[in-house]
């Protein structure tokens, strides 16, 4: 396994792989901070160059996840990184509470330790579901959104693509968020959230529109 990142996010998937006894041939990839260590914690390789990526590819297989949070920027680096010939693979803790029954989990989605997921429940490609993130029947989160530690999404809520639900944000029943959205931490999401803005405040209320995304 490849993982996108040496830093932040990167770590909290370490941690899954760890539980997951899942570290023989793990590596991860920071081309950014070219002064750091070529050493996670002077055990795992960080690589620097997409030819040490092809080559890591070839001996260990191609899968790969992304260790960063920005939603936007996971989705271009999960085009470079399928580009070059990963496939996007998801992290999964052995102890998130996943539903029996009708749940899709999409490829490239980072699953943490003590998430709950009850039956039919859709998450789409490239999630982050945090810590004690508890998502209720019927419900679906889109592709790359993030979802922070705590957050609660009650039944059959939509979040769109590219959304950010902040720390602690209850979203409830029926309730759907569009793409591009940020919810701040602590909110509760009483009504439907347009696309491309930011919401906060208890009963949450858009207090900032933001740019179309923009992927050229």
């Amino acid at each position: 396994m490849l993982i996108i990142g040496a830093k932040g996010f990167a770590k909290e998937i370490l941690e899954v792989l760890h539980q997951l006894k899942q570290l023989e041939g793990l590596a991860f990839y920071d081309d950014v901070t070219f002064d750091s260590s070529n050493l996670l914690f002077n055990v795992l390789p960080v690589l620097k160059t997409e030819e040490q990526v092809k080559e890591h590819f070839k001996k260990y297989g191609n899968s790969f996840s992304i260790g960063i949070g920005n939603p936007h920027l996971r989705y271009k680096l999960y085009l470079k990184f399928k580009n070059l010939g990963g496939l996007f693979c998801s992290t999964i803790s052995p102890t998130a509470q996943i539903g029996k029954y009708d749940v899709e989990i999409g490829a490239g989605s980072n699953i943490l330790s003590a998430a709950i997921f009850s039956n039919s429940v859709k998450i789409g490609k490239g999630c982050i579901v945090y810590y004690n993130v508890i998502i209720t029947h019927d419900c679906i989160v889109n592709d790359f959104v993030e979802l922070s530690p705590n957050v609660t999404l009650l039944g059959n809520v939509e979040i769109g693509s590219y959304t950010q639900i902040g720390a602690g944000a209850i979203i409830l029943p029926k309730v759907k968020i569009g793409e591009n959205v940020i919810v701040g931490a602590g909110a509760v999401v009483t009504k439907d959230l347009p696309d491309n803005c930011v919401a906060v405040g208890v009963p949450a209320t858009v207090i900032k529109e933001l740019e179309p995304l923009n992927f050229q």
